[in-house]
Formats: C-alpha cells, structure tokens, sequence
C-alpha cells in the first residue's frame, strides 16, 4: 500500500517503555535490548565477555561458540535470535540432512521435475505448457497448543510455499493424527484444528479434496496436523527464490509485522512438549485468510506481468529466513533497513521484527525500474508493500556477500547470509535399535483369537466398521468445501482427490496422502515402503499414472538414538520404495520432538503420491454403481494372506499392537498401478477401492454405502478361513466392480500384467452386504453403525461452530439432538455441459470408453 510506511506502524516510531513480554520465558529473552538501545555491532565488539543467553534460544555450547568463530565477536542480540532459529531443527534438517541424502542419491530417471529437494515445493511437468507444483508440511506443535490458529497458519504456510514457486493455489488436502478419540483433550484439539482448516481454506477459495484421520493414544498430547497443497502454473512462470543482481530492490508484501509467532521455530517447534505447553499460546501465529488471498492475487498479477526477479514466502523463521536465503542463494549481499518495516505494534524491537512469523507475508526481489509498477500492483490489491532493503555485491575474490541490517542508523546484523542458511551444525546423531522392538515383533497378532462364526464375523464387520479410524469422516469434511473453484472431480472419501487442470483437454491430476504409525512402529523400513505403496496404489486404482512424491516425516526425539535408528530406516525405506516405483521425492518436511516427556509418538512417515491423468473423465470412483440389470462383477485383485500384526482389527478388538507389518512387494504394486491405468482407459472398470485398514471387509463396506448399492459376495475357495480372507490388510490388492460385457476383457488384461483376479460377487439392487454361508447385514445398518461415531463423540457440526477448540466448551457432553438433523450431507458438482441426471455426481458412473484391445 506504500513504499514507505506511515510513522504510526512504523518501527522508527518504537518506544522502548512500550514493550511488553511474550508471556513465554524464552522467547522473552527475544525482546530484552540494553538501556533502551538496541545490542549493535559496535556494542557487540567492545563487550566480548557479555554473557548472552544462548541456551534459552535452543543454542548449545558448542554451537554458540561456533557462531563467535564466524563472527570473530560475539552474535548482537538480533544475530542471536537468527542463529538460533535458522540453526534450529526445524529450520537446519541438522538431525536428517545426513540421511535425507539418500533422496538425492537414489533419484530415479524422471524427465518431468523442474524443481525438487531445497526449493519451497517441487515442481512437476504435467504437460507442455502446464505443471503442478506440491508439497506437504507439518504444524503439529502449534496446533496442540492453540488448536484453530495452529491448523489455519499451517494451511495458509504450505500455500505460501506454492504460490511462491509461482503457480496458483488449487487445493488442499489435510493428513490429521488424534489422541484416543474418546480422551477430554482430543474434544479440545480435534474441533479446533478441523475448524481452523475449514475456516482458513473455506476463505481462500480452496477446495480440501482429502486427506487422514487417525486416533492412537500414542499422539495424545502431542497431536499430527500435517497439510499439503497444490497448484498450478505455466512451465515458463516457474519463480525462484535467489535475490541475484545487485542494485536490485528488496520489497517486503503482505501484511504487516506483529509479535505473533514469535520463537515458533526455534522454540515451539524444535523442542519437546512438557508441562508449560499451555504456556507457549504467543508462539503461534495468527492467520488471516482474507490477506492471503489478496496477497495471492497480488502475486499472480505481478508474475504475469514479469515483474519479480524472485521471491520468498515469509513462514517459520520469518524475515530472517527469507533475507538469509535468498541471499545465500544468489551469494550475493543484502543491505537492509529495519525500521522501514510495517509493524502492527509500534514498540517492536528489531529482534522481535526479525523473528516474527507474523503471516501472510512474501519477500519479492524487484528491479529499481519495476518497484513503482510492483506498489501500484499492491496498491490496487490492498497490500502492504515496502521498498526495505536493496542487493549487494558479493565480496572480493568470488567470496559471498553480507547481510547489513540496520535499525534507525545502527548496525545490529553483520552476518555471512549463508552461514546461517547453509552451513548451519551437522549431526551424525547416534542410532540404535529400539530395546523392546524384538519383544515386539515377537508378538504375533495371527496368535490372538479371533471370530468363527458367521455371527461373530457379522458382528466384527459392525463394530470394525463404527470404529474411530475406519468410522465415516463426514463430520470432519462437511465443514470443508470440497467443489468449490469447479475443478474438483473425485474428492474425501475417495481413494484420491481428482482435479481437472485443463478444461479444454481433460488434463488432470490424482493426489493422495497416507501413513500407517503402527506399521512403522513394527518395522520402519517396510513401514515407509508400506506407506507409499498405499498412495501409490490409491492414485493408481483412480487411474492415473503416478508420477512423483511429497512426505512429512512426524518424529520423537532426535537426541534419543532409538528414535534417529527409526527415522533412519523410514528414510532408507522411503528412498528405495521411490527408487522402484520411479517416483522421485520432490520435496516435504521433517518434524522431529513429537513427543511428550520421554514418551514419543509412533514414527509417522505420511507420503504423498501425484499421479497424472490425460482426461479426468476416464477417472474410476471407489463406490459401486447403481445396477441397471444383473449388477457389476465384483473382482478381488492381489494375493491374500494371513497377515494381521499391525491391523486395524487387531488394535480394535485386542488393543493389540505386535508382529511384523504386511509384506511388501513395489514389483506388484507396479503391475496393479499398470492394470489399473490401461483398464481405466479401455474402460473396463466401473469402480474400484483399494485395501489397506480393515481388508477386504471394509473396502466393501465403503464400496456398497458410497452410494447405497448392496453386493452379494462370495469369498475365494482357498487355504485362507472366512476370517482370513475379510480382515488380513495384505498388501497390493484391490476390490473392482467390472461392467458386464468387459469381464472377459479384463481379466485378460490382469493376466497379461501378471496380477491375480478372482471374482467375488456381483453389485445387487437389494441393499444388504451379503457374504454367503457367513452373514448378511443390511446397508442401513450399516450406515448407523458406520455414520453415527464420530457425532457422538464430538456433537453436531453447528455445536462446532461456536467452539473452536475452546476447551471448557469443548468438555461440555454433546447435546442429545440426532447429529447432523440440520447438516448438508452432502454438495454435488456437475462437471459437463449436458442436462444432469441423478447419476452425475463426482464419483458416479463414467461413460465406458470402447474397448482399444
């Protein structure tokens, strides 16, 4: 709005008697200055032996040391606060950078990534004019502490992350881990955190096509709020993020700088939980939708016009982050003037302004000549925009420039930019088998008892089905908008949200996330594989192509040597499951000290999985099809085994967790992922649903309640028991609806790529799950015990509205009305021109293709 900011906002105007604490110690120590001055460069060499409180930062000894080596004095205190949060955890990947290698090093052949590891997302061809840009990011520590604003900042971040790659946003998707969904503090986290997403991507326009839930008592206390977004560019709009050509002005857009956030990385996030959380509430920032949305069209409007020479989201670590990085890039220098930054409280210290996550916020590096076009492009969005700094020369000999950052004519930052982006400390931390895992593995879930009867298995398949993990999530997604923007073609509960890219061609993409923490408690290694395999294979029955991969890899401790050999096999794991499958990881994150006290969660590998479709109206919905004669061949595709340790059924009937997780194969991932892919084409499949959590059973489940089509099952003739053959989560299998006429045809195609098919049942216009000689269960009882958990653990949606996360509301009981009397069921979205029918909905029937065999 101004390229000077008005004295009022202005950090020239800051009183020294204003300041006011955080209410959190450490960060506290951010705002303290001396004798109403602030620490210099100057002060900083003439008081050497100045103890400074380096400790309280998350700074250890030796790397406090190691920062006066490469100042040659001591840090001022703004140099201080820098060091600590880009040397933190979360900032420095200090812990994981020497095995997140491993993704570089095992990178598969791929023609289609622009972009990748070290940029702010990774960035995909999907055409030859279009690509799509992805990643996934973590906010789990503060959407503990305040749960709305911890879950509206963290999606409002990972779409900064996209727009500044320079694509526009298009979606959201939101993985989400609880503690037991019966415990008092998962109704205070769970609410917020859900109306924080909604609230935030409601505003912004964006569409949440998917995602997880998941309850374990292994995240209480410190909760799992992962988001990923996508979006959408023109090949030659790609941005990047290095502050080159010297002269160049630094322009600082978005809205203004206050104390929120303050220590959220180098603090918050880089520490464990213990009894003070409740008291870390002001190192949480505040969102905005409404400005991220100025600021995204803002953006785009200054892309298109060739305006931006580069640019960086201001997210964790704030302006210190964005002026280091960009700078390090380039390795060029950065002078900067502090005070000329917008401030929303006056009496900001320059400490305070430089460790700021106040939100919605871009740095843009612009040439002199464009900086007037780039205010009047502000101006016209209503966006603060102001000229803070300019780009420096690097030094003699080739040697990196430095960062100068001034406040009122003082010098308080004189810093190398890249000693704090790039050559932070370095941690070959020790590694060491967890002590129990033996024990562990050695109690097998295929020893437990398990039901027999054709009664007993009838109630096992209700009480799996009304479960908190495997339960309906519609009291969760009716509060997102799913269709809106018009693109959205399969979204939750979908296997994969769907979005056409172009409306012309028909172009699109499949996105999926999922994680399994038990399995990667059992063993890491071929939990990470299991992981991706499931997203993988969740793209692949919607019949797209996969093509890349994103992940968020959820953490204890990294000081605990049992915790770093987790993290170590997940990533060597993930590494040779991308490295088959020819998925190369693109980008994500890594959120270490997930625990509280001593006690740390599951290790939580969550993966992302892009696939690419060439017409999104050829995409195979999970839901069976309403039959207009006999009914659909219901086929089973993949081998079954008896493999239970690790299962859903295991945990829900025996609280048991033990074994080793379901073997994995990516050979015959590939060749289900390749089956599905041309079946789609020729049209071949009407339906299709993966099987992971609960087996066979609940893939049925869900097939037969996605749009009330009943099915007579009967189950394959082989060394495997009834029980077996419903509730074992082998892996690489799926359940397909054929129509008839394409039968012969396919199975054809599944014997040609090697993937074993049986048929197990025809689609019915009778509305029971039928499973013969074994039980029958009507689908509205079904739908009762599947629809109503989750409203009677959390009341209706309208109760939500006015909770937010507040947790004395939150304990309240839930009221005794019906929940979701008064509550949308559910949107539809017409994606063709023609008159709609009944049927034309987002998952329903696709017109079949003829057959190219």
């Amino acid at each position: 709005m101004t390229s000077q900011p008005d004295t009022a906002t202005s950090g020239a105007a800051a009183s020294p008697s204003a300041k006011k604490p955080t209410g959190f110690a450490a960060t506290d120590v951010l705002i303290n200055e001396f004798a109403g001055a602030p620490d210099t460069v100057e002060r900083a060499f003439s008081t050497p032996e100045e103890l400074q409180p380096h400790t309280d930062l998350g700074l250890k000894d030796d790397e406090y040391e190691r920062i006066r080596q490469i100042l040659g004095r001591r840090p001022t205190a703004s140099e201080l606060a820098m060091y600590s949060i880009m040397w933190s955890e979360h900032c420095s990947y200090k812990s994981s950078k020497v095995h997140l290698r491993q993704f570089g090093e095992k990178t598969p052949p791929n023609t289609r990534m622009l972009a990748g590891i070290g940029e702010n997302a990774g960035v995909v061809q999907i055409s030859d004019e279009l690509a799509v840009t992805f990643k996934v990011e973590s906010h789990n520590h503060p959407s503990f502490v305040e749960p709305y604003q911890g879950a509206a900042t963290g999606v409002g971040g990972i779409v900064r992350d996209i727009l500044a790659m320079g694509a526009r946003p298009i979606a959201v998707m939101d993985p989400l881990r609880f503690g037991a969904a019966d415990h008092p503090d998962t109704a205070r986290v769970l609410p917020g955190v859900v109306a924080g997403i909604g609230g935030y991507g409601n505003c912004l326009g964006l569409p949440n096509i998917g995602g997880e839930i998941v309850f374990d008592p292994t995240y209480q206390g410190n909760p799992l709020v992962n988001a990923l977004s996508i979006g959408v560019l023109p090949v030659e709009r790609l941005q990047h993020k290095e502050a080159a050509g010297v002269g160049n002005i630094v322009v600082l857009l978005g809205a203004r700088t206050g104390r929120d956030g303050i220590g959220g990385v180098s603090v918050l996030a880089s520490a464990t939980f213990d009894e003070g959380a409740e008291q870390r509430r002001p190192s949480v920032q505040v969102g905005d939708p409404f400005m991220e949305k100025l600021l995204i069209e803002s953006c785009l409007e200054l892309y298109d016009a060739g305006l931006v020479a580069g640019i960086q989201d201001l997210g964790g670590a704030g302006l210190t982050c964005a002026l280091t990085e960009t700078a390090a890039a380039a390795g060029t220098g950065m002078r900067v003037w502090l005070e000329r930054v917008p401030l929303r409280e006056a009496s900001m210290s320059p400490t305070e302004i430089l460790a700021s996550e106040s939100q919605e916020r871009m740095l843009l590096i612009v040439t002199p000549e464009n900086l007037a076009p780039v205010l009047a492009v502000a101006e016209k969005w209503g966006v603060w925009a102001t000229a803070i700094g300019e780009v420096t020369p690097a030094e003699a000999e080739g040697t990196p420039g430095r960062l100068v950052i001034t406040w009122n004519d003082h010098i308080v930052v004189d810093v190398p930019p890249g000693s704090l982006a790039d050559d932070g400390p370095v941690y070959a931390r020790p590694i060491r088998e967890p002590g129990d895992l033996i024990l562990l593995q050695a109690d097998r879930a295929e020893t437990l008892p398990r039901p027999n009867t054709g009664d007993e298995l009838r109630e096992t398949v209700l009480r799996m089905a009304a479960s908190p993990n495997l339960c309906d999530k519609t009291w969760v997604t009716e509060q997102y908008d799913r269709y809106v923007l018009g693109n959205t073609v399969l979204a939750q509960p979908e296997d994969s949200g769907v979005l056409r890219i172009d409306e012309r061609t028909g172009l699109g993409v499949a996105l999926s996330v999922d994680g399994n923490g038990r399995f990667a408690r059992l063993d890491p290694y071929e939990g990470a594989k299991l992981a991706l395999a499931e997203a993988f294979r969740n793209v692949a029955v919607t019949g797209a192509e996969p093509v890349a991969v994103t992940d968020c890899l959820n953490f204890g401790s990294p000081e605990d040597p049992a915790v770093m050999w987790q993290f170590a096999e997940a990533v060597r794991g993930l590494a040779d499951g991308c490295q088959q499958l020819g998925t190369p990881v693109t980008g994500g994150n890594v959120s270490f000290y997930n625990q509280t006290g001593a006690a740390a969660i599951h290790p939580t590998p969550v993966v992302g999985v892009l696939g690419v479709f060439d017409d999104v109206a050829r995409r195979v919905p999970m839901g069976f099809v309403p039959p207009t004669g006999d009914g659909d061949l219901i086929y089973l595709l993949g081998e079954t085994t008896c493999e239970l340790s690790g299962s859903e059924w295991a945990w829900v009937t025996h609280a048991h967790l033990g074994g080793r997780p379901p073997k994995i194969d990516l050979v015959n991932e590939q060749r289900l992922g390749a089956l599905m892919q041309r079946a789609s084409q020729a049209g071949h499949v009407a339906a299709a649903h993966d099987l992971s959590d609960g087996g066979l059973a609940q893939a049925l489940v869900e097939s037969c309640l996605r749009r009330e089509v009943g099915a007579q099952i009967v189950l394959p003739e082989d060394d495997n028991t009834a029980f077996v053959q419903l509730f074992s989560e082998s892996a690489s299998r799926a359940v397909v609806a054929v129509p008839r006429g394409h039968d012969k045809a396919f199975v054809a195609l599944a014997s040609d790529y090697g993937v074993p098919c049986v048929q197990i049942g025809v689609t019915s216009r009778e509305a029971v799950l039928d499973v013969r000689d074994q039980f029958t269960i009507p689908l509205a009882e079904l739908r009762e015990a599947w629809s109503s958990t989750l409203p009677k653990l959390f009341g209706g949606v309208a109760e939500l509205a006015g909770r937010h996360g507040d947790p004395e509301a939150a304990a309240k009981p839930a009221g005794d009305s019906p929940a979701g009397e008064d509550s949308v069921r559910s949107v539809t979205l017409e994606i063709s021109e023609s008159t709609p029918s009944e049927d034309d909905v987002p998952g329903g029937p696709i017109e079949p293709a003829k057959s190219t065999d």
